[in-house]
């Protein structure tokens, strides 16, 4: 960064960073600071960091904040940048945490079933861990090869799997969070129950780095469950296959996973890898058992996807057939980006007997603004994930895409949804959060903020 560019308070920040930390650590060049500048949302500014941090310790991360508080300067917390809602993206002058190189799992508890990892851990790196011990973690983002556990926790991430196994908050059991002023707050528990005070560990999880910096977490693991066998149900309408997904949670099945891909997504997937989906489907859904009865299971759903106008039902034999079938679902957001070259993807979430109608109301919106939009959705709880394709380059096509952006939450809301399962707030959903809070409840969550944050030091601008 040219000092001319440099404001007082920045030139001082980065001399006293670089002064109290490994120089290694802090990061100047403007070229390599504009790397860390964003995620991966669409619609979403991002400003010029006046330094990056990558710490390696609690320590460096105290003392950065102990520094920034002092001197007023904003701090944004980073893991991998994969987040979608511009949450990681930085602001005019500030300082850029990044926690990528604390990455240690620290310990992995087979007996009391817990892992004790730094918040730069990848999602993936922590399964293998945990396999070792024939344990699993079961939040599973479709990002969860580079995503890492503190990015996770920070936007209260789901994955494919959470119809049966729930969501990363049901897995946080006690945080170890380095506040504004650089004071380390222990929150929870290593234990399997815990109610001692105020729920502070909930109140971290999808906050979004707004009220302190993740550095350590205590996660609950579970037995390794059974390879999964998988069905694929193709239907003609999204009602049918809405009235399959009824019928399949309203009869007590509990599928690891249950995914509806529209004719669209089916038609880009189809493009891309060949693999011969039916054309004239309108509706693919995917559903999965990883339970000793699993066979059983699945031809007691098919009959169920059958009674409610599939078109063709096709269970696997075995796990090899079963990788075959959700490679589809895998290739989906490749196959969207390569329509139109920029892709902007949604999170709505409605009650699962509402799904039909969100993909019918999105694809109205669709023929609307005249662009293509794919919806995948983890079906089994109501999450959509519409993703509008478009040319960034073309005014008109971005200004559309994000008219449709609007009209997908507003249909969402109306569906007696919310307006994001897993993606997060960050910059993109600010407005809508306000809508869907409400006057009250948008005043009750600036409080707490405020109580952590009463500097305002912490990812300014982001979620509220």
């Amino acid at each position: 960064m040219s000092t001319a560019e440099e404001t007082p308070v920045e030139t001082t920040v980065v001399a006293r960073l670089l002064a109290a930390l490994p120089a290694d650590t802090v990061l100047t060049d403007p070229d390599v600071t504009a790397s860390y500048a964003h995620d991966m949302a669409s619609f979403c500014p991002a400003g010029r960091a006046a330094a990056v941090v990558l710490p390696r310790s609690v320590e460096q991360v105290q003392e950065t904040l102990r520094i920034c508080h002092a001197l007023g300067v904003p701090v944004v917390p980073q893991g991998a940048r994969t987040g979608l809602s511009g949450a990681a993206n930085a602001v005019d002058g500030c300082v850029v945490l990044s926690l990528l190189r604390m990455d240690r799992v620290l310990e992995i508890d087979p007996v009391n079933r817990i892992a004790v990892v730094e918040p730069g851990v990848v999602n993936a790196d922590l399964s293998k861990a945990a396999a070792e011990h024939g344990l699993t973690y079961p939040p599973d983002p479709s990002s969860w090869e580079q995503c890492t556990i503190g990015g996770n926790i920070g936007t209260g991430s789901g994955g494919l799997c959470c119809v049966k196994y729930g969501v990363t908050a049901e897995y946080v059991l006690g945080l170890d969070v380095v506040l504004a002023d650089g004071r380390l707050l222990r929150t929870g528990r290593r234990t399997a129950k815990g109610v001692a005070g105020y729920d502070l560990t909930r109140l971290f999880v999808g906050a979004e780095g707004t009220l302190g910096v993740v550095v350590g977490a205590v996660l609950a693991l579970r037995p390794a469950p059974p390879r999964q066998l998988v069905l694929a149900a193709e239907f003609g309408s999204a009602a049918a296959a809405g009235d399959a997904v009824a019928a399949i949670m309203g009869a007590g099945h509990t599928p690891s996973l249950l995914e509806l891909m529209d004719g669209t997504s089916v038609r880009a997937v189809n493009r891309l890898t060949r693999m011969g989906l039916p054309e004239s489907t309108r509706a693919l859904l995917l559903a999965a058992f990883d339970t000793p009865e699993a066979a059983a299971e699945l031809a007691a759903v098919a009959e169920l996807c059958r009674a409610s106008g599939a078109t063709e039902v096709v269970p696997a034999d075995d796990q090899a057939e079963s990788e075959m079938l959700l490679a589809a679902r895998r290739a989906t957001l490749p196959a969207l980006e390569a329509v139109a070259g920029t892709t902007m993807i949604d999170d709505v979430c409605v009650p699962r007997d509402r799904m039909a109608e969100l993909i019918d109301g999105i694809a109205a919106i669709a023929a609307r603004v005249d662009l293509t939009i794919g919806v995948v959705a983890h079906a089994g709880d109501g999450n959509a994930h519409p993703t509008v394709c478009f040319d960034a380059s073309d005014p008109d096509q971005a200004a559309r895409a994000r008219a449709s952006f609007d009209d997908i939450m507003a249909l969402g809301l109306e569906l007696g949804g919310t307006i994001t399962g897993e993606h997060g707030v960050g910059v993109l959903k600010k407005e809508w959060l306000a809508r869907e809070l409400g006057p009250v409840g948008l005043e009750l969550q600036r409080s707490i903020r405020q109580v952590f944050d009463p500097t305002g030091i912490l990812n300014p601008g982001k979620v509220l």
